[in-house]
């Protein structure tokens, strides 16, 4: 979905006040689901989670995480829901065989960098990865559901979006009043610079959690500095992708946002095509976007690939080693 304008505007916003009951009664019920006992897994579980609806780099922190329980010596697997995708798994992802029609884009990326299941059983889904032989589950995504026991659980929160007006949905992002999330996260994962960030940062500080501030930074690849470019992106906030490029130098001649997980159709490729064309521009969007480009699209469309950056690594590898002891 693409986040309402009045998400992000003061809450004496019209609609705010109107959908302001029914919000509280959607995060009621979900922080009361959320402080349920879950399932016991069959090893560790290490949940990337976020406070609100849309995207705040969940994927990407996963991935990051996931290189630095390898590095203390831990065999992780990724658990997904498998959002947008039919199967309801249990199953092993394999790229050359599944599709985001199938299995959703996100377990498409993490499938490259290690073992990925797709359950929406996530008991179920926990059993499977440990029969793939994890000894930590890397679950991305799933803090607010309740069917398994998490050993560790770290927030994501965009530092340029925050938590919008603060609200649970409808009348805001959050998936539940954020008094009720708080007691269920370690530290928080603060992704790139601004305002709404910053307060989160020294909300979670004030709670004695940490904070690991990162942002992201281009894998090799391009020289994007002066290239004309038409740039689109359907992920939770394009915006971010749009201001990443720009920093790299990129001449952005045209954006466009589509909303999250948006399965790209090949009028819509033919359409930005021609614009870029017009432009005498390159096409440019995210990796995961472009696992749901068309097949035949793909070639033509530049990836910006991008890993999330630590500032400070050892902070994070001392609270990872602190809840998943090398073996």
């Amino acid at each position: 979905m693409r986040p309402p304008g009045f998400w992000s505007r003061p809450p004496t916003h019209p609609l705010t006040r109107l959908l302001a009951p029914a919000g509280w009664f959607y995060g009621g019920l979900t922080a009361d689901r959320m402080d349920r006992t879950g399932a016991a897994p069959p090893c560790p579980v290490l949940c990337v989670g976020n406070f609100t609806l849309g995207g705040a780099g969940k994927t990407p922190t996963a991935l990051a995480l996931a290189r630095t329980l390898r590095e203390i010596g831990r065999t992780p697997a990724f658990l997904s829901r498998g959002y947008g995708g039919r199967l309801a798994g249990p199953l092993v992802v394999d790229p050359a065989r599944h599709g985001p029609a199938e299995v959703g884009d996100e377990p498409l990326l993490l499938a490259r960098a290690g073992t990925t299941i797709v359950a929406r059983d996530r008991p179920a889904g926990a059993r499977l990865c440990a029969e793939a032989g994890a000894d930590v589950i890397v679950m991305d995504d799933g803090l607010q559901n309740p069917s398994l026991a998490k050993t560790l659980s770290l927030a994501v929160v965009d530092g340029g979006a925050g938590i919008g007006n603060g609200l649970p949905f409808p009348a805001g992002p959050l998936r539940a009043p954020l008094a009720r999330q708080w007691p269920h996260v370690a530290g928080l994962v603060l992704v790139g610079e601004g305002a709404p960030g910053a307060a989160m940062a020294r909300e979670a500080e004030g709670r004695g959690l940490p904070v690991h501030r990162a942002r992201f930074v281009p894998e090799d690849g391009p020289d994007w500095a002066g290239r004309r470019v038409v740039a689109f992106a359907g992920i939770g906030r394009p915006q971010k992708f749009f201001e990443t490029l720009r920093g790299l130098g990129a001449e952005i001649v045209a954006e466009r946002a589509f909303p999250d997980h948006h399965p790209f159709t090949p009028k819509e490729l033919s359409a930005l095509s021609a614009l870029a064309a017009r432009e005498g521009a390159s096409l440019v969007t995210t990796e995961k976007d472009a696992v749901r480009l068309p097949t035949d699209s793909r070639a033509a469309v530049g990836v910006l690939r991008v890993v999330l950056s630590f500032a400070d690594e050892a902070s994070l590898r001392r609270q990872l080693e602190a809840a998943f002891p090398p073996a």
